[in-house]
């Protein structure tokens, strides 16, 4: 019979691998720890109220495309995307705000406006962000990272100095442009990567052409659409995915896996295991010590990417003026930074955003009124407390009400919160990180954890801890190229 695969984790990265290996006529079976699907994409709803839990930027569309077009489909198939016009809106103080358009010819005429003589280093910035992103999409984060020979291809060798990875994120924006908001829009994508834009490559303005050119789009319905789109997909292939099914035990001999062992004592037989769930947890919670990859010492000198401190708000009103995504840029970026990434406390006066997709999508609340969630990115493992949850809401609260002219607070009908604690319980998540592993040089390509265990000859990881990284796109990504790589080393019939 083809070979049995298990798969640990329903996320994008788990699906995706699933779907995959599905086509290619290995026996899937995904085991799912939550109720939901989706990881960190999972949805609720309350009152009336439909909440994502995690991603809400959609960002690199062809990705998406793609994985539904390998599988005789498309994304216009399992969900509506509309495209935001503005982008999003940048708060810098009370009368103080920019929207950032859709229209190419429109974000000229903005970085004009801000810094004469600045729309020409723009078209330069975004035509190497292009070239990045192109060759980082089709090139580098292909490749399984397994070690630096992956990447002596000539021509992605030659890229390496082309793509800027020896250049930090901040240099290279501030020999670009001067003026400080344009500044802070241009390094905002990579707040959430794991490190400040000085210590982040500047390979990472792939991200700008991401965001301003390919622009910010929303699946009508929620981001929950894609998982959905994405597990009919892989249940279409005749993958099975068992939910409420957490991995307790991982039985292997002589270096191989057997089987698997959840919470409730189901044991699992497999040919192939992989693991899409927190490489971390699984590393050194699942795994016997002697099938580990890494030491504790190892993971304790991980950077990861921030947590985050979430707030899922339903009114009773809507809220004029109020647009799907706003950055509240109005406190100092680079203190907030230095307190998740340097010397890691809770803020004393923190950025942060908000998101009201009911904005662009009345299905997510009840007629008139306003679905929102609150956003502030953390340092991963804080002391979380309610009386902290309590000092932040109301400080999101009141500069939210210095922008939109009135306090939501008396509107509010639902409530629920959401910070380190909730990360470790529902995802495993190493120190209650939200984005999971940094990306910074010395975790780039080969030097994440790797995508293949050495200890296990069949044991996979696909995700965010991993190969190319986090994120929705580089999730999916992660898991094709897991499928790729476990095709190549243990055929369907072998």
């Amino acid at each position: 019979m083809n070979k049995q695969v298990i798969i640990v984790g329903a996320g994008f990265a788990g699906l995706s691998a699933a779907a995959y290996l599905a086509r290619d006529g290995y026996r899937v079976r995904i085991l799912e720890k939550n109720e939901g699907l989706g990881g960190r994409a999972r949805q609720f709803s309350a009152e009336g109220y439909t909440f994502d839990m995690g991603p809400s930027w959609y960002w690199m569309p062809e990705v998406f495309e793609h994985f539904f077009n390998d599988f005789g489909s498309t994304a216009a198939e399992h969900y509506e995307l509309v495209r935001l016009d503005p982008s999003y809106e940048v708060v810098f103080g009370v009368e103080d705000r920019i929207e950032v358009p859709a229209s190419t010819k429109e974000l000229f005429a903005l970085f004009e406006k801000l810094e004469p003589g600045s729309s020409a280093n723009l078209r330069k910035f975004l035509e190497e962000a292009e070239y990045k992103y192109r060759v980082g999409i089709d090139e580098f984060v292909q490749k399984p990272g397994h070690s630096i020979m992956d990447f002596a291809d000539l021509r992605v060798f030659k890229s390496v100095f082309k793509l800027q990875m020896l250049t930090d994120m901040a240099t290279y924006v501030r020999r670009l442009f001067k003026h400080p908001q344009l500044i802070q829009l241009l390094e905002f994508p990579v707040l959430f990567l794991g490190a400040t834009p000085a210590n982040t490559p500047a390979l990472y303005s792939l991200m700008n052409y991401a965001d301003l050119k390919l622009g910010t789009w929303y699946p009508l319905g929620g981001m929950h659409k894609i998982i959905e789109g994405m597990a009919a997909v892989a249940r279409g292939q005749g993958v099975e995915i068992i939910s409420g099914s957490a991995v307790r035990e991982v039985v292997t001999v002589k270096g191989e896996v057997q089987s698997v062992v959840t919470e409730d004592g189901t044991t699992y037989p497999t040919d192939v295991l992989v693991c899409a769930a927190d490489y971390h947890h699984f590393d050194q919670q699942v795994l016997a010590p002697t099938d580990r990859m890494y030491s504790p010492d190892y993971w304790a000198g991980r950077t990861m990417a921030p947590s985050s401190l979430l707030f899922y708000i339903g009114l009773d009103r809507r809220v004029p003026g109020l647009h799907h995504h706003t950055l509240f840029f109005d406190a100092d970026f680079d203190r907030h930074a230095h307190d998740i990434y340097e010397q890691p406390v809770w803020p004393e006066d923190p950025l942060f955003y908000v998101c009201a997709p009911s904005v662009t999508d009345p299905t997510v609340a009840p007629d008139g009124c306003e679905n929102m969630f609150f956003l502030l990115p953390l340092a991963p493992d804080l002391d979380d407390t309610p009386e902290r949850r309590e000092h932040y809401w109301h400080l999101m609260c009141e500069r939210l009400s210095q922008r939109i002219g009135f306090d939501i607070r008396p509107h509010v009908v639902y409530r629920r919160d959401y910070a380190h604690r909730e990360f470790k319980e529902d995802y495993n998540a190493y120190r209650g990180n939200a984005y999971g592993l940094a990306n910074t040089l010395l975790q780039t390509a080969f030097l994440k954890p790797k995508l293949r265990s050495k200890k296990l000859r069949n044991l996979w990881y696909a995700g965010q801890l991993t190969t190319p990284g986090p994120g929705m796109p580089p999730s999916i990504i992660s898991g094709q190229v897991a499928a790729r790589d476990i095709k190549a080393a243990m055929p369907v019939h072998a």
